[in-house]
């Protein structure tokens, strides 16, 4: 079994220490998210695992032949070559051997009675059949079309950003390599093309580390998360939602300094056990152990919630109205005489394919493009905020803390208390011994962040978002929704992200193409859900379900009494052995032989954990019934 280590990594940016020894493996089949505030050094670490950054010390060990693929979250590609060209021009050995079998049908072309090619060209064959790169024309050509690009003629140079990210990412996806590493993958990609990223990874035979602010993403592809949090390196087991219950439970025995953040993870966790229907036994076992482990924190002191409920600027019952509104580019309708009113509290998102118009139509409410005809109406007491996907111009010279003063010392919140430019900034994750930081000195996710946290302090009543959830982390997310959950004016945001939108939006506005403007009242998952649904009958009608038998209740035997009575136990045992296993794997070293007989321990005990929390779910629902 291939593995691939780190050992005692140290990685400093600058004058900051992004990580200092850390150390782990993963192994074929793992699926590893990796998550942290935006400049703990996410990226940075996924660039060392890849080879193409040195670590300051420590290193990186893997077996002789062990492969690694990357795809960065903004790629270097060349703006001469074709999208296939561009496709095939990595070094990785299945396109490598690639472009050998073709050149040697050219020279064989040339001099087919030559002995000498004619065994080159069986012998790259041979190469062909171990590699099993026969299909990577077609292969390639699939998962293009997927992403949503279909000219595969086109030059690199002609293409949007959002084009040039599919194809970095279609040219590592084609070569199979032993690791597959990936930083931020659903950034431009529309929801059909996340689901089917979503199911080629889960049939991908190697092993996978990424970085995504997509949560459900992260919940439905991951299986092992790392978390990067003041230098130090944290690795759970299992999905997004463990992580979440995990790090409640770690934040218990963790400095009164942190309450905020681990009582927002609680909140998170929770939300997402009610917004998901389709969840498994075994995160239904693990969420009804978090809640016994959530009533017994009922009772402990936590420090005070800071109170983002901003005040906002007074808005009165008019917002946004378009009459007949018509927007065309060249023969192509954004909007086709399309008529929208907003009121007060409303919580929309634009929804729809890449190409569609959803950042223009964002334009076209916040007064930046003219109606080609119509009108757009709005109120006298409109104050907007608009967070675009590229930041505004900053004096990168500059401190943060004299950024966000430019736009206010102190913000009033809803009930009358006032909040300083200091304390929003330790709000957003900005640790107050990093307030002098001058801009430049930021990530691109911090600057973005910070750039987020300047429009909120504009005390706007309407809030205009394009694709927030771009280049921010997950916690920085979790502070936003927080926010907006408490927000007293309007939200209308352009977002892929299905999470968010979710937590966000309960109404939709649906770009299909050609000027085509569909509403839906619901949320993200509940539009999924209904457009999923097919219809039965020729007519398109749905048949009534059958009406369910209701089971017997049922009585635990003996032999099921004593049963419930061990498995908790049973449970913890495997648990703590699993804890112990991920330790040892840590500290391995290149000792591959050790590493190989564990992550068979491993994945023995991670199969009976399963069974165990299975029974366990199954015998607490007879137990409730008795």
């Amino acid at each position: 079994m291939k593995m691939i280590s780190a050992e005692n990594v140290t990685k400093t940016y600058g004058e900051k220490e992004l990580f200092k020894n850390i150390s782990f493996t993963i192994a074929e089949k793992e699926r590893v998210g990796l998550i942290g505030v935006n400049g703990t050094g996410k990226s940075s670490l996924l660039k060392v695992m890849a080879g193409i950054d040195q670590p300051d010390s420590g290193e990186i060990v893997t077996p002789k032949d062990y492969t690694i693929s990357y795809s960065a979250q903004q790629p270097e590609l060349n703006a001469e070559l074709t999208v296939l060209e561009q496709v095939f021009a990595g070094n990785a050995p299945i396109l490598v051997v690639q472009k050998e079998y073709e050149l040697a049908l050219m020279k064989l072309g040339k001099s087919p009675e030559d002995s000498a090619i004619q065994q080159e060209l069986f012998e790259i064959q041979k190469r062909m059949d171990t590699l099993n790169a026969w299909e990577v024309n077609t292969d390639a050509k699939t998962i293009l079309t997927k992403l949503g690009i279909e000219d595969f003629n086109k030059k690199i140079g002609e293409l949007s950003g959002g084009q040039k990210k599919r194809v970095a990412l279609a040219q590592v996806l084609i070569q199979s390599p032993d690791l597959l590493i990936l930083d931020e993958p659903t950034n431009h990609l529309d929801f059909e093309s996340v689901k089917w990223l979503e199911e080629y990874l889960g049939r991908y035979r190697g092993a996978l580390l990424l970085v995504t602010h997509d949560r459900y993403f992260l919940d439905r592809v991951t299986n092992r998360m790392f978390e990067l949090d003041g230098g130090n390196l944290y690795s759970y087991k299992g999905n997004y939602a463990a992580f979440l219950e995990a790090k409640a439970s770690r934040g218990e025995n963790e400095a009164a300094t942190i309450e905020k953040q681990k009582n927002l993870f609680r909140r998170e966790l929770e939300w997402i056990r009610r917004g998901a229907k389709a969840r498994t036994t075994k995160q239904k076992a693990r969420i009804q152990r978090f809640d016994e482990l959530d009533s017994q924190l009922a009772n402990v002191k936590t420090t005070e919630k800071l109170d983002m409920s901003l005040s906002g600027s007074r808005l009165g019952k008019q917002v946004f109205e378009l009459e007949d509104a018509t927007k065309k580019y060249g023969s192509q309708f954004i909007l086709n005489k399309f008529d929208l009113l907003v009121k007060a509290g409303d919580r929309i998102g634009i929804i729809g394919r890449n190409g569609t118009g959803k950042s223009t139509l964002l334009n076209i409410l916040a007064g930046r493009i003219p109606l080609d005809s119509g009108e757009r109406i709005i109120g006298q007491t409109v104050k907007i905020a608009y967070y675009t996907q590229e930041s505004e111009d900053m004096d990168e010279n500059k401190r943060m803390i004299e950024y966000l003063k430019e736009t206010a010392q102190v913000v009033e919140t809803t009930d009358g208390k006032t909040i300083s430019a200091a304390q929003l900034l330790e709000r957003f994750l900005f640790p107050s011994f990093t307030h002098g930081t001058p801009i430049r000195k930021l990530s691109g996710g911090e600057k973005r962040r910070l750039y987020l946290l300047k429009i909120l302090m504009s005390e706007p009543n309407v809030l205009l978002l394009d694709e927030p959830t771009n280049n921010l982390d997950t916690q920085t997310l979790t502070v936003l929704e927080d926010y907006l959950d408490d927000f007293p004016g309007v939200v209308i945001t352009v977002s892929h992200d299905r999470y968010f939108l979710d937590k966000v939006a309960d109404q939709l506005l649906v770009l299909k193409g050609e000027g085509e403007v569909d509403s839906f009242y619901g949320n993200y998952s509940e539009f999924l859900e209904k457009e999923s649904a097919k219809p039965v009958h020729e007519n398109g009608s749905v048949p009534e379900k059958p009406k369910e038998m209701k089971p017997k209740k049922k009585k635990m035997t003996y032999k099921e009494k004593k049963e419930w009575e061990e498995i908790d136990s049973k449970i913890e045992s495997v648990e703590s052995r699993l804890e112990e296993i991920s330790s040892e794997m840590a500290n391995i070293g290149s000792d591959f032989e050790k590493g190989q007989s564990l992550v068979e321990e491993e994945a023995k005990l991670n199969e009976e954990l399963e069974y165990l929390i299975e029974r366990w779910s199954c015998l607490s629902e007879i137990a409730e019934n008795e």
